[in-house]
Formats: C-alpha cells, sequence, structure tokens
C-alpha cells in the first residue's frame, strides 16, 4: 500500500464537482460506506466485492445514529466505514460511479422517490466517493479550463465538492486512516 494519505491536510485541498470529474482517469479513492439495514451482512459483502477492484484500508465502523431522526420520527442508526482504495487498474470516475451503483443494488438499495421522502428510510448500503487521486499523466481530454487545472497537478487528491464538508464520521475515518499511515 502506497502511503498516499500521509500528511494530507483537507483543508489545502481542491474541490470539484464529480460532473467536471467523469472523464478523469483515477488511480484511488477514499470512500465513504453506509448501512442502516442489515450492515452486518452488506458492509463485509461490499468490502470483499471492493478487493476486486483493487487493495483495500478500512478504518473502524462507527455507528451513528441517523441526523434526520427525531422523538416523533425515530430511525434506525447506520453503521459507517472508511474505505481506501488503490485501484489495480485505472477507471474513470465514471466507470467507478457506475461499478459502485451496482454494488448499492447488489444489496437491494432503493432510492426514494420524493412522494416518500418523510417515512423511515432504509439504506442497504450507501457508497459515496469522499476523495479520488488521479492518474500520473496528462489525458487527451484535458481540453477545457477545469481538465487542464486539474491536469496541473495530477498527483494532489481531490475533494469530491458534493461531500464536502464532510460528516464528523467521514472526518474520524479519513484521521484514522492517515495516522495508520495509509
Amino acid at each position: 500500500m502506497h502511503k498516499n494519505l500521509t500528511n494530507l491536510n483537507l483543508e489545502d485541498l481542491k474541490q470539484y464537482t464529480p460532473e467536471q470529474l467523469q472523464m478523469q482517469s483515477v488511480t484511488a479513492v477514499l470512500l465513504a460506506l453506509g448501512s442502516n439495514y442489515q450492515a452486518e451482512k452488506h458492509l463485509p459483502f461490499v468490502r470483499e466485492k471492493l478487493t476486486i477492484l483493487g487493495e483495500i484500508r478500512l478504518s473502524t465502523a462507527f455507528q451513528n445514529p441517523d441526523f434526520t431522526a427525531t422523538l416523533e420520527q425515530p430511525k434506525p442508526d447506520y453503521i459507517n466505514q472508511c474505505v481506501y482504495l488503490t485501484l489495480t487498474s485505472v477507471m474513470t470516475l465514471q466507470q467507478l460511479q457506475q461499478s459502485f451503483k451496482r454494488l448499492e443494488s447488489d444489496c437491494g438499495r432503493q432510492r426514494c422517490s420524493e412522494s416518500i421522502k418523510h417515512s423511515i428510510k432504509i439504506v442497504t448500503m450507501d457508497i459515496d466517493i469522499l476523495l479520488i487521486k488521479l492518474e500520473d499523466k496528462e489525458n487527451s481530454l484535458s481540453k477545457n479550463k477545469i481538465s487542464k487545472e486539474i491536469a496541473k497537478s495530477p498527483k494532489q487528491w481531490i475533494i469530491m465538492a458534493d461531500r464536502y464538508p464532510f460528516k464528523a464520521h467521514e472526518r474520524a475515518g479519513i484521521k484514522e486512516l492517515i495516522s495508520n499511515g495509509v
């Protein structure tokens, strides 16, 4: 395992939206896994499937209350865990997102519609990309201003803007992985 997160300062990293990065080649990702239903079944399943894509390192699994729960509408706790994944083969962010959506579906993930958003939401598996590490070379798709800017610092980790600021358990998982020398 490369020590790619050593001395990582999250506040210094650039943020981009997933739409800006879709065709960028990725060599490593830092993920947040979450489940509030049968986590003891779904988390090991997803971790095993992630090893097919590359080498993984794990943070501690944290039990967290659903922040949308109220006294009137209690909700099940989540089990959350961060995963550092070094890919065996380079993939685009879009390919990774599709792979993770398939894994969520394999766990029986059902996306809620707006009409039932106030009911208790069962989440068998949620896989969120927090950080990505780009391939260490400029690609042929680096034509527009944002792509050129991204390509100038290919060794840099990038924060997924739609996931920042990180939740407390995500920040704790990232810090644990950093302190463990990932």
